[in-house]
């Protein structure tokens, strides 16, 4: 039977002026039943914004969209993986649309512009019960950050959209997105294979060397596949061909 694909998700705007968390306010909004299908978190400050494993997100007041999507799907919930890659993919082509150029993915979820981090996504779900699934999906994406403080950066790189001379407005900014976001989360119901393909094109990774961090082992390798079931096949210098299951997986990068 064929998933049911939406035609538009509806969304229902839940302002803040400072929060903690984004994602934790969706996650919060969803444990006390009073979520919808499509609501938005936006929020003006985070002051306890968070990445994939733990790091921190560095949210100072009205400097970036920093906004949590909440999705209630039915009756099959899609795999969390697909969901990361959608909303990756829909970061790209609004910062494509707002006319700031070259900007990729990272593995899995870091929007790159020259080498530094732009944009930030996270995936989340608590207790998740097959009989009601729910997912967040939190992006953070930096708008008019500039000469940020080593304490806040943490040794990393940052850009913004207003580095890379583009002027917005952080809910401007939103409702491209969402716009995008929308189509990429109907294309993983439909098109899924494609969204796989798109997103190692965006990484640089297809067809490219790689070495797999996955659980407590490093593969290298050809990437040749993404694949939602089967995880990453890659092509081995012993001439063997291996399978990656994603939920293994922590990181994928580059050989040079």
């Amino acid at each position: 039977m064929s998933p049911t694909v939406p035609e538009g998700i509806p969304h229902r705007l839940i302002r803040h002026v400072s929060v903690d968390s984004t994602n934790e306010q969706a996650l919060l909004a969803v444990a006390a039943g009073s979520a919808r299908h499509g609501d938005v978190h936006l929020a003006e400050e985070q002051t306890a914004g968070r990445g994939r494993l733990g790091r921190s997100w560095a949210s100072p007041p009205g400097a970036g969209l920093y906004a949590s999507l909440i999705l209630l799907p039915e009756p099959t919930p899609p795999p969390p993986e697909t969901l990361t890659v959608a909303a990756g993919l829909a970061v790209v082509a609004t910062v494509d649309d707002l006319g700031a150029r070259g900007a990729r993915l990272r593995w899995p979820n870091d929007v790159l512009v020259a080498g530094a981090k732009l944009a930030g996504i996270l995936v989340e779900t608590r207790g998740l019960d097959p009989r009601a699934p729910h997912f967040v999906i939190g992006i953070g994406l930096n708008v008019r950050h500039h000469d940020l403080p080593a304490q806040v950066l943490g040794g990393r790189i940052v850009t913004s959209l207003e580095a890379l001379g583009v002027s917005a407005e952080p809910e401007a900014v939103l409702g491209l997105l969402l716009e995008h976001l929308d189509r990429r989360l109907a294309q993983s119901l439909t098109s899924a294979a494609a969204l796989a393909q798109e997103f190692l094109e965006r990484t640089c990774l297809a067809d490219a060397p790689v070495s797999v961090r996955h659980g407590n082992e490093t593969t290298s390798g050809v990437l040749r596949e993404l694949d939602w079931k089967k995880g990453l096949l890659l092509d081995c210098p012993d001439g063997e061909a291996r399978r990656v299951a994603l939920p293994l997986v922590r990181a994928v990068e580059p050989l040079d």
